[in-house]
């Protein structure tokens, strides 16, 4: 039978109050006795031990028990102390299915955007008629003529032109930032955390990674329970980009069987970024990039 932490606590402090119940007892049985009873019990008691007349009346001397109470108490340390030691809380077995990782077709998905184009810009307004009204001709006032003869005396001054400085060229526009390729098979997969201290070569660490990471998704994932009680029953497929630096992003549900059973695989797979420890991200030609990473989640009902 399997005994839980909470169980195993409970035990531990019934035991103790046990303990101090039998000692607050035995104390209450001892303080009842009267002087008149004692009296009568032990009329010829006499002692010449002062060790042994501590007390008035043996029947009531309470360092008698200090041998059996100390054994009691002896035991039931060892006791609780085996227990302990010899206890032992086993994890529940996490339910995969045979063909987790097998997905019926092939998916194609566009790759998620980084950089989305300005929009174009709006159409012009069509151009509005409107009718000009007819102005009044106002009369022109005469204009004033100056003399301008010019004689052998008068002297024309050359006023040199002006020279208006060029204006400064415009900034060159800023560089466009093409984003980075997004790979779907690369020479080296990403990996999920766990495995990269075991050994062995790359396609061993990749599918001990993939053991890792169908043990965490269906460790987390918790079944919805729309689906179950509706009986739904399927496979969820997830698409997600793993990033050099082993963060996740771009998570998004490419098949879906309803029920909420989409948004619960997209939660588990987005809580990777939680993890003490990160994805070993994909590398091509021995330099991390990013990869598109497809991940089946199936829903059976047990």
């Amino acid at each position: 039978m399997e005994v839980t932490g909470t169980e195993l606590g409970l035990g531990i402090l019934f035991i103790i109050f046990l303990v101090a119940g039998v000692i607050i007892g035995l104390k209450f049985r001892l303080k009842s006795k009267s002087a008149a009873d004692l009296r009568g019990e032990h009329p010829d008691y006499d002692t010449k031990a002062p060790l042994s007349g501590r007390v008035k009346y043996p029947s009531v001397d309470g360092f008698r028990f200090s041998g059996p109470l100390w054994l009691l108490g002896l035991a039931v340390a060892l006791g609780v102390t085996l227990i302990t030691i010899s206890w032992t809380q086993y994890e529940k077995p996490v339910y995969i299915p045979d063909d987790a990782m097998l997905v019926d077709e092939t998916i194609e998905i566009e790759p998620p955007r980084t950089a989305e184009p300005p929009p174009p810009p709006p159409p012009p307004p069509p151009p509005v008629i409107e009718e000009v009204p007819e102005e009044e001709i106002l009369e022109e006032e005469q204009p004033v003529f100056m003399d301008q003869t010019v004689t052998e005396e008068s002297v024309v001054e050359e006023k040199a032109p002006e020279v208006k400085a060029p204006p400064p060229p415009p900034p060159p526009p800023p560089p466009k930032e093409e984003p980075e390729e997004i790979f779907k098979v690369v020479e080296q997969m990403p990996r999920f955390p766990g495995c990269e201290n075991a050994g062995g070569s790359n396609e061993e660490k990749y599918q001990c990674a993939q053991a890792k990471l169908l043990e965490y998704v269906y460790k987390n994932v918790k079944y919805p329970a729309i689906a179950r009680e509706n009986g739904i029953q399927g496979r969820v497929v997830v698409q997600f980009v793993v990033e050099k630096d082993g963060k996740i992003t771009d998570a998004q549900v490419v098949r879906d069987i309803g029920a909420g059973c989409g948004e619960e695989a997209l939660r588990v797979v987005n809580s990777m970024n939680s993890m003490n420890e990160k994805w070993t991200p994909g590398k091509q030609r021995g330099k991390p990039v990013r990869v598109q990473f497809t991940l089946p989640v199936s829903f059976k009902l047990q």
